[in-house]
């Protein structure tokens, strides 16, 4: 199970704090420390592998790009 902070009844949704690691749900903490936000929890909880794997993605994209000059010509 996922502990989340909250935050009254916010339905703003579920926020990855990035220097605490907590879940939050609402605004909680300042802009600067969440990415979301998410439909729940659990997604949340998830933000920094959804991140990764995103980056990584990015970077193959680019490295790809660069790498086949041909491929964009």
């Amino acid at each position: 199970m996922v502990s989340v902070r909250h935050r009254g009844d916010s339905s703003e949704g579920y926020y990855y704090n990035l220097r605490t690691g907590e879940i939050e749900h609402g605004y909680v903490s300042d802009w600067h420390d969440r990415i979301g936000p998410y439909a729940t929890a659990t997604e949340a909880a998830s933000a920094l592998e959804r991140a990764h794997a995103r980056n990584e993605a990015w970077e193959a994209e680019d490295r790809q790009w660069y790498d086949d000059p041909d491929e964009h010509e």
